[in-house]
C-alpha cells in the first residue's frame, strides 16, 4: 500500500513540530487556544441577549406622546421636531405647504409610534421660501427628545436647514416617516 501525498505532509509536518515544541508548552498552547475560542462567540451573543431582554428606555415625550393629532407638538414624530409644525401652515406632517420648497438636507431623530411601540427613523425637513408661518403658539413646537449637540448637526434641531436651496428663509418643519429603527 502506497502513502498519499496527504499522509506524507501530515507526517512531515508532525515530525518536524515535536523537534521544536515540548509537550508541555503544546499543551500549554492547545489549552489557552481552547479557552479563547470557547469565549470569543459568547461575549458578542450575550450582549445581544442582555439587549433583548432590557426594556428601552422610554423619555417624557414617549409617555405623553399621542398618534391622533399631528397639528399639536405631542404627536409621537414630532419627538425631535424644532419649528412651526407644517401641518398648521397649510402642508401636512410630512409636505411643505404652498409656495414654499423643502431644504435640500435635514436632521433626524428616533421616535417611538405609542400605537406599535415600535420605533421609527423620522426627517425632519424645514420648509423654505416665505416668511415665517403666521399660526397659533400652540404650533411652535421645541422638542429635544433625543438631540444631539451642534458638533453632531444631522441629529440636532437648533439649526435652520434652509440653506443650499433658492431660498435661505424658514417657514416651517416637516416630519417624514423614513422606516422603522433596528
Amino acid at each position: 500500500m502506497t502513502e498519499s501525498f496527504f499522509d506524507r505532509l501530515g507526517e512531515k509536518l508532525t515530525r518536524k513540530m515535536a523537534q521544536g515544541i515540548s509537550r508541555r508548552s503544546m499543551i500549554a498552547k492547545a489549552g489557552s487556544a481552547a479557552v479563547v475560542t470557547s469565549s470569543l462567540p459568547l461575549l458578542p451573543v450575550q450582549r445581544a441577549q442582555a439587549a433583548q431582554t432590557q426594556p428601552a428606555a422610554v423619555s417624557d415625550f414617549d409617555r405623553r406622546a399621542q398618534s391622533t393629532d399631528p397639528t399639536k407638538c405631542d404627536y409621537w414624530r414630532h419627538c425631535a421636531i424644532d419649528g412651526v409644525l407644517c401641518g398648521c401652515c397649510g402642508g401636512g406632517v410630512h409636505t411643505c405647504p404652498p409656495g414654499t420648497q423643502p431644504s435640500p438636507v435635514s436632521w433626524i431623530g428616533t421616535c417611538r409610534n405609542p400605537v406599535d411601540n415600535r420605533s421609527y427613523v423620522i426627517a425632519y425637513r424645514d420648509c423654505c421660501g416665505r416668511t415665517l408661518c403666521n399660526s397659533s403658539p400652540d404650533c411652535h413646537c421645541n422638542t429635544e427628545d433625543r438631540e444631539l449637540p451642534v458638533y453632531r448637526p444631522q441629529a440636532n434641531n437648533d439649526i435652520i436647514w434652509c440653506f443650499g436651496g433658492s431660498s435661505a428663509v424658514y417657514h416651517c418643519s416637516t416630519a417624514a416617516l423614513v422606516g422603522q429603527a433596528e
